[in-house]
């Protein structure tokens, strides 16, 4: 569409804007009038179809606070192929979501379309035949300003865009925002990765990992529909406050058939009502238990002695007992699961009695196949010689039974780390039995060793440093013929467990040839709070280099020696809340309680992380082992060395503080009344 001037300019975007709402209000009343009585088959039809169209109307749903487009491409030649033999330019707005006239022309065009990509890629070394690229901004939903880049002029100073660095800056209320308006090339490098490649993102505090995994995930959606619609898409999160947090992200960009869940989610087969000691989460969690798992599996598995004799009518027919061994031999060697394995023994066993039918003059088809397969003999020997395994029960014995653990541990464990990994207090039946988080995962295992676990098209994976190899293995199974983005910062694990590599989290994880970028720039993390914060990175990741941020915010840090704590604690939140925005208020798990008998006292309105903030309360109070993911535009960290010490060694405590040091967009305040960590001082 030929861009007109006018002797407003920002009058006629908003003329622009207002018509585009309209159109879009336009484009959802005609998805309500459709009328189905004539158009679908049966009633399975008509409610798929139903459904298509109100997944459809809620798509166009116009969000009154979220700006429709955000930016505008001016191109100095046409883009589109009819329009080429004119020689002139074409200008397209770009925003959340494609929004077009009654013509059917475009008005918006979707951030992901192939013609949006110049909008975060082009530069002035590289313009991709971009004259004039416009940024707007917003307050809510009206548009008040706009900035313009012209990106083929020499004669234009190269200077950072002021509404650009409004939007990052912008104060977080609420859970997270998208961040399509702010994406920089090196993100949208990562958003526009091919479908059919794993891609992990390392990436520092503040670099955005989380918002450019989603989206990922959108743009996935957007280029590959069809096919993620058949295959599904899954989003993993390190809590369920984490998801609160990010639920919105994808829906204001469209997108509402991502399911979202924890690890915990995905392996629930048993109730989880107990906890490991650290070293037998670390343990249970190591590669090496799949193995164990393996072999506790097939521990049934035995050989007959005896023959299969077959009676059908007036005839018996007989498979010796080396022929069936043969068969379960077989069987054993070939990589299938233990399930499908089982299910193939009868059949396998009615085909030799068939070759001896044949032998003996008959002419038998499939259904006495099938028949002799369904023979009492039969389901004798397959009953007897590999047995119906319950991956609950399994697990159950293996960890209640020294003998059999040691059975199937046998040069794998030692006998330390077998005693270790053993229930204290043996279970005494499924739905009784004390099940840890990593006990769950070890069941999930066994799942998938009796019976394939489904896999999903596309699978996001966030804060994923602090999975352990068992973890790893649960989500690739997920993916197996998918593809994944894997998102986290190798210096904020905080699990005993924690990766050490990306390599070696990527081999657990099945996908060894994933390609890794890492994003070291930070947009969200004041320079001053993250330099401060990276003085850690020595002793707690050696072979990471420190962040940067391109936000310089003087007097963002702010470190205060206290004495009397609860007076210092009430007057760092009463301060930080005179600024617009949110405020966290950050502590060691142990002072949660106690803090929030103080907060209460002092009438000060707090929050749970992921609960949503309003006008009325903007504190939340954070677990620092609840704080990875989440933002907050202004932080009171309380008493570092407690952090610290509320984990099983400094190594993890210096972890921690890491995570919790890093969550201030804006404005830091640590109060300490004792001594600082080394590293800090």
């Amino acid at each position: 569409m030929p861009a007109t001037p006018t002797t407003d300019p920002l009058q006629r975007e908003r003329d622009h804007l207002a018509a585009s709402r309209s159109a879009l209000r336009a484009m959802r009343e005609d998805v309500e009038s459709l009328d189905l009585r004539d158009v679908t088959g049966t009633w399975v039809s008509a409610v798929i179809l139903q459904n298509q169209i109100e997944a459809r109307i809620a798509a166009l749903a116009d969000l009154s606070d979220t700006p429709l487009f955000f930016g505008r491409l001016d191109y100095l030649h046409a883009v589109s192929d009819e329009l080429s033999e004119g020689g002139g330019g074409e200008s397209f707005y770009i925003g959340r979501r494609h929004v077009h006239d009654a013509d059917g022309d475009p008005m918006v065009i979707d951030w992901r379309a192939p013609v949006s990509q110049p909008f975060y890629r082009a530069s002035r070394a590289e313009p991709m035949d971009v004259e004039r690229r416009r940024r707007f901004g917003y307050t809510g939903g009206e548009l008040t300003a706009y900035e313009d880049e012209h990106l083929t002029d020499p004669s234009e100073a190269d200077t950072a865009s002021a509404l650009l660095a409004a939007e990052i800056e912008k104060p977080r209320v609420g859970p997270m925002r998208d961040i399509v308006a702010t994406i920089q090339p090196e993100q949208d490098e990562i958003v526009r990765s091919d479908i059919t490649g794993t891609i992990c993102v390392q990436g520092a505090p503040g670099t955005g990992k989380t918002a450019v995994g989603l989206h990922r995930v959108a743009y996935l959606l957007y280029a590959h529909r069809e096919r993620l619609a058949r295959t599904g898409t899954l989003v993993i999160g390190p809590n369920n406050a984490f998801l609160s947090y990010i639920e919105q992200v994808l829906p204001a960009l469209g997108e509402l058939e991502v399911a979202q869940a924890t690890v915990q989610q995905l392996v629930a087969h048993v109730e989880v009502r107990g906890e490991d000691d650290p070293e037998a989460a670390r343990l249970k969690g190591d590669a090496r238990m799949a193995e164990v798992l393996r072999r506790a599996v097939r521990a049934g598995i035995t050989l007959p002695t005896e023959p299969c004799v077959v009676v059908r009518g007036s005839r018996r027919w007989r498979v010796p007992a080396y022929e069936l061994a043969e068969i379960i031999e077989e069987l054993k060697g070939r990589d299938i699961r233990y399930g499908a394995a089982r299910d193939a023994l009868p059949q396998r066993i009615a085909h030799a009695v068939l070759l001896k039918m044949e032998q003996g003059g008959e002419a038998p088809d499939d259904r006495v196949q099938d028949a002799v397969a369904r023979n009492s003999a039969v389901k004798a020997v397959v009953k007897e010689c590999w047995p119906a395994v319950d991956p609950a029960k399994l697990v159950l014995r293996l960890l209640s039974e020294p003998e059999f653990l040691a059975e199937c541990a046998e040069g794998v464990l030692t006998a330390e780390e077998q005693q270790a990994v053993l229930w204290p207090k043996p279970g005494r039946s499924v739905k009784t039995a004390r099940w840890t988080p990593a006990d769950a995962v070890l069941v999930d295992e066994a799942t998938d060793l009796v019976q394939r676990t489904p896999s999903l098209g596309h699978v996001v994976l966030d804060e994923a440093q602090d999975l352990s190899p068992m973890q790893y293995r649960a989500v690739g199974r997920r993916c197996t013929t998918g593809s994944a983005t894997v998102l986290g910062d190798l210096a904020q694990g905080t699990t005993p467990w924690a990766t050490a590599s990306w390599p070696d989290a990527l081999h657990h994880l099945g996908k060894p040839d994933a390609h890794v970028e890492e994003l070291t720039k930070g947009f969200r993390v004041p320079e001053e709070v993250i330099a401060y914060a990276s003085r850690l990175l020595p002793a707690i990741a050696p072979g990471l280099a420190p962040a940067t941020s391109v936000r310089d915010a003087p007097g963002s840090l702010v470190i205060r020696p206290v004495t009397a704590w609860e007076d210092a604690v009430l007057d760092a939140c009463r301060e930080a809340l005179k600024n617009e925005g949110s405020t966290g208020l950050i502590a060691a798990d142990a002072r949660i309680p106690q803090l929030a008998e103080l907060l209460t006292a002092a009438g000060l309105p707090f929050l749970s992380p992921g609960t949503e903030t309003s006008t009325e309360a903007r504190l939340t109070l954070v677990p620092a082992s609840l704080a990875k993911g989440l933002e907050y535009d202004y932080v009171v960290l309380d008493e570092p060395a407690a952090v610290i010490a509320g984990e099983p060694d400094e190594r993890t405590g210096l972890r921690r503080l890491y995570v919790a040091l890093t969550r201030a967009v804006s404005g830091l305040t640590v109060l300490h009344g004792e001594p600082l960590p080394e590293q800090l001082r």
